[in-house]
């Protein structure tokens, strides 16, 4: 049965508190997003009747949680249209990317090859890619923006050659909203042999993601983005790919027989989870899959649309306000990045907390974007679902009175 995502919002106890005594208007949901009551119960009723350690024990209760935690893997591998031999279980997004960065790049960099990345990607799935060519002599290009807002697509081709062998993108930009051709890039790089990380943490909590469609090769996500716990990533790869990844943290679990002196990993998935993993977050995340599941992808879609129409329209309506990124059309997330003339970006958020209107003020963990973008900063506004028309017309009254106070 599809939940109505009109009343969806009661389901989510965060949103019915106050921030400075005024009801809280929250969005800054590209930075985590608020937890379902089903979600939360879920959770508690793990800490409750179901806390043991997974993959071990033989005792009824041990055996049970171990099932419910492998019923979770393949309900992530249904979710994103992949078999549960090819999700891992990692702590987020950037655990994921740090992974694929440190274990698969040099099994197929060698000195003088070339990563792909874009001008608009995170700092998680920047940084380590600079550290892998620094330490395996490869060179790091970067794709830059068009006019437009979007990525350069001719720029991006004209980058790909035999010396390709990473593309590593956002799917969504995390500042510009940006969605990106991910199925198109990725046939382009497979021409010439390269392989395609994607960084899904601003895309799968906002639109359908069918890892067989787009042939991506790595695909990482964060449980806290999606409406469940905090610890909890994933890291979808190929599993031809994962097969020839060493781990990148060793332990107990991940083997089949330890000697003395060596030691027999047992296959992916089950190699890069060493130790004990975050039970109950694995869990958690099962319900909020299940939660999105009940809504569906075209009220969650519509209803962001509608908000970033509604919000984008009536923001670039004030005079003084610039904002970034492609146009308000459906190739573009419901995340706007935007500066007031002549107000810091910090001291317009300042000005939004106190009238109970929570948004990021910053770099975004983008600075090199920043640059291109000719700013150190920007204010943003993300939504999801779960926000209406009343939150866009607290932040847009919120706006005008710090230009009012400014006088911008």
């Amino acid at each position: 049965m599809v939940k109505d995502i009109a009343t969806a919002r009661n389901d989510f106890p965060l949103l019915a508190t106050t921030m400075n005594q005024a009801p809280i208007t929250y969005l800054d949901n590209a930075a985590t997003t608020q937890k379902p009551q089903p979600v939360i119960d879920r959770l508690i009723k793990y800490y409750q009747t179901e806390n043991v350690n997974v993959q071990r024990g033989v005792y009824a209760l041990a055996q049970a949680t171990t099932t419910k935690y492998e019923q979770v893997r393949q309900q992530v591998a249904d979710f994103l249209n992949a078999q549960p031999t090819e999700i891992v279980f990692t702590r987020g997004t950037t655990t994921s990317l740090n992974w694929v960065a440190q274990s698969f790049a040099p099994t197929v960099i060698q000195p003088d090859d070339e990563i792909l990345i874009t001008i608009m990607e995170h700092h998680s799935n920047l940084v380590p890619w600079q550290i892998v060519a620094q330490k395996l002599g490869a060179r790091l290009r970067y794709v830059e923006l068009d006019d437009a807002g979007h990525l350069d697509l001719k720029q991006l081709q004209a980058s790909l050659t035999s010396r390709t062998k990473i593309v590593a993108l956002t799917h969504v930009s995390n500042v510009l909203g940006t969605i990106n051709p991910i199925k198109q890039i990725t046939t382009w790089a497979h021409r010439v042999g390269a392989y395609v990380v994607v960084d899904g943490a601003q895309a799968v909590g906002h639109l359908p993601v069918d890892v067989q469609d787009l042939d991506c090769d790595f695909y990482a996500f964060s449980g806290h983005k999606v409406y469940g716990p905090t610890g909890i990533g994933v890291l979808y790869g190929k599993a031809a790919l994962l097969a020839q990844m060493p781990p990148v943290e060793y332990g107990g679990e991940m083997i089949n027989l330890v000697t003395r002196q060596t030691t027999d990993f047992k296959p992916a998935p089950a190699k890069f989870e060493a130790g004990t993993m975050p039970i109950a977050q694995v869990i958690g995340l099962g319900a909020a899959l299940d939660y999105l599941t009940s809504l569906g992808w075209s009220q969650i879609m519509t209803q962001e649309q509608h908000l970033l129409q509604l919000a984008g329209s009536q923001l670039q309506a004030i005079p003084g306000v610039t904002l970034y990124g492609p146009a308000l059309t459906t190739a573009h997330s419901a995340v706007l990045s935007f500066n007031l003339a002549g107000v810091h970006p910090h001291d317009l958020a300042t000005v939004l907390d106190s009238q109970g209107v929570a948004i990021r003020a910053g770099h975004h963990c983008a600075q090199p974007l920043m640059t291109a973008l000719q700013v150190s900063a920007t204010a943003r506004a993300s939504f999801a679902f779960y926000n209406n028309d009343q939150d866009v017309e607290r932040l847009i009254t919120a706006v005008k009175m710090a230009k009012e106070f400014f006088q911008a």
